[in-house]
């Protein structure tokens, strides 16, 4: 019996734990309870592994503050900032003052005033548009994806980005550890061995010897020569450009960005770059001066476990919450927080127009189902959501009214909003918020509408199975 005692011990111990470690997030709490229960020695090591606070997030948010600070002033004489909402040039955003402060205050990137956007459908037009930028590059190429493959269109970058190195150009590229594992030592070397600086963010066995594996780098950045500027979804594959088997034609969309917004972006990537590499780069040419030719007003928005505020979160819900027409989101993993799935909750009641667009064809069975457990009651409630029949949805786009929409890495799914390096362009520009709104219709002709009545209907075993995920969905 001593044994048995000893055992409920440890197992009482690992259950304090996790409710002591995890008390500001319940649901997560709740998540590592239920592997903990299935899974009692294995679902505590886990945990101990991969469910740990971000390390060192204080030393690297303050030394990130401090290198912003030391390039803070030559950022902001080269760009017009906007700081009171009667500057907006978005009639509907000058209304909400609260919003317009919330938005000014989360990150170290302000409204800019001086910015040229073009949206940019899906990976052919996408790369197609990065290959022109990146011919023209004469000073540096910086670019940071989750993902990049040594597959046709991944071989192509490379080919290229030799050529530039070989022209005196400086390339520096980071790629995730985890979402880039397939990328071999062959497809890196002749990079390095041209004098391209390549980094690993968090590569697998040094994320779990440290216990960061649940931290992944989901940003996709590319700058070129600090004038250009490319985010959103789309990462270096050709998967994007529709050539996965399984999932068919890839619906995604991205931003390129030309003027004060390339300056934050470049920003988050030097910011990055002293994380993986521990150097700084204080080149003043990573922030050229340049002739303002647009007008378009553009906030690029920063997240991540080393931020002392959940941005994009945040920025999702205070304008979920002022949305008085229309909200439309499009995203491959629909796992909201308790706050967001109330925001678009009481939307909806209100009579505001709520549609998502969720993938038909999906590449992760648990996070389909953990998604369709929050469908019905948000139906019930009046959102109307859709599956995607084209192929896959990997497209991250919020639209609210003509105030603002949101393009880039982060899925509307607490682990982009909590756990992930994300980064997102927030747009305020009536003319690109109206062809994101032309996109989406399309969209909605490509989709299925979900039924209420019908999936109601649908089986108790589904329902369990949802339910099951749903209680692990902070973890996906």
């Amino acid at each position: 019996m001593a044994w048995l005692a000893l055992a409920l011990i440890i197992f009482i111990f690992q259950i304090a734990t996790i409710l002591i470690v995890e008390y500001r997030h319940p649901s997560k709490a709740v998540a590592w309870l239920l592997i903990l229960f299935c899974f009692p020695v294995i679902g505590f090591a886990v945990y101990y592994f991969v469910a740990q606070d971000y390390k060192n997030r204080r030393k690297v948010r303050k030394k990130g503050t401090h290198l912003f600070r030391k390039r803070k002033k030559a950022i902001w004489q080269n760009s017009s900032i906007i700081t009171r909402p009667f500057q907006s040039n978005n009639f509907e955003l000058r209304r909400e003052s609260r919003l317009f402060r919330l938005l000014s205050h989360l990150s170290e990137s302000p409204i800019s005033g001086c910015n040229d956007t073009e949206v940019l459908t899906n990976g052919e037009a996408t790369y197609e548009a990065m290959f022109k930028a990146m011919e023209k590059a004469e000073h540096h190429i910086h670019l940071e994806f989750y993902i990049f493959r040594g597959d046709r269109i991944g071989t192509r970058f490379q080919q290229l980005l030799l050529k530039k190195a070989r022209e005196g150009v400086k390339v520096r590229i980071i790629v995730d550890g985890l979402g880039s594992y397939g990328l071999n030592a062959r497809f890196v070397k002749p990079l390095r061995d041209s004098g391209i600086e390549f980094f690993s963010f968090l590569p697998p066995l040094f994320a779990l010897y440290h216990r960061k594996v649940n931290f992944r780098n989901h940003r996709k950045i590319l700058v070129v020569d600090g004038k250009v500027g490319f985010v959103g979804g789309i990462n270096i594959g050709d998967e994007y450009l529709g050539n996965d088997k399984k999932l068919g034609f890839w619906r995604d969309t991205q931003i390129q960005l030309k003027g004060d917004a390339v300056y934050f972006l470049q920003n988050t990537f030097i910011n990055d770059w002293f994380v993986v590499s521990n150097r700084e780069l204080d080149d003043p040419e990573l922030y050229p001066s340049h002739h303002c030719q647009g007008s378009e007003q553009v906030q690029m928005i920063a997240s991540g476990p080393d931020s002392r505020w959940d941005a994009i979160q945040e920025m999702f819900f205070g304008a979920i919450s002022v949305g008085k027409q229309r909200i439309y989101i499009q995203t491959p993993y629909f796992i909201p927080d308790l706050s967001i799935f109330t925001a678009l909750k009481t939307a909806a009641v209100s009579k505001v127009d709520v549609r998502v667009i969720i993938p038909g064809v999906n590449d992760s069975k648990l996070v389909n189902l953990a998604s369709l457990s929050y469908v019905e009651e948000l139906m019930q409630a009046g959102v109307r959501f859709y599956q995607y029949q084209k192929g896959f949805m990997h497209a991250k786009i919020v639209i609210v009214d003509h105030m603002l929409a949101s393009v880039g890495t982060a899925n509307m799914d607490m682990r982009s909003l909590f756990s992930n390096f994300e980064l997102n362009a927030v747009l305020f520009e009536r003319s690109t918020i109206e062809r994101l709104y032309v996109d989406f219709e399309q969209d909605l002709k490509d989709s299925k509408e979900i039924i209420l009545k019908e999936f109601e209907q649908r089986s108790r075993m589904q329902k369990i199975k949802e339910m099951l995920a749903r209680m692990l969905s902070p973890l996906l």
